[in-house]
């Protein structure tokens, strides 16, 4: 564990105070899988920059404001880990890379995606109902 953070501390998805079921996104393959469930209810992918204060604020504020329930699979992409993945994703589904980033699949397509302090749960749940 490096000292920064050991003081500072690196939210982990699942972790005890996320209401998220995250499933980590670490795989190419995880893509397609993800196009198939999004033909049946909405996916949300977020990208994560584990380097990055701002993403790291991004995703706590989300995992707190979170409430869509089991409605939605939730996938987390660690970026710095998986570049190969989130590049996958940004030519896949047609996104400029950003991170932190959250975007929201439905049949296939990203529907809607945003970055930075765009990221909101609530308006993520308006755009899902």
């Amino acid at each position: 564990m490096s000292i920064f953070n050991s003081i500072f501390g690196e939210p982990k998805p699942n972790s005890i105070s996320s209401n998220i079921n995250w499933i980590p996104l670490e795989d190419l393959g995880q893509i397609e899988e993800i196009i198939a469930l999004s033909e049946q209810f909405p996916v949300i992918i977020f990208k994560h920059s584990t380097r990055c204060s701002i993403s790291r604020m991004a995703l706590k504020n989300f995992e707190n404001e979170y409430d869509l329930g089991q409605n939605v699979s939730a996938y987390y992409l660690d970026l710095i880990s998986f570049r190969e993945v989130s590049n996958e994703i940004a030519s896949r589904f047609n996104v400029v890379h950003q991170s932190p980033q959250l975007l929201l699949i439905v049949g296939g397509k990203s529907v809607y995606d945003v970055s930075h302090s765009a990221i909101d749960a609530q308006e993520l749940k308006s755009k899902i109902q």
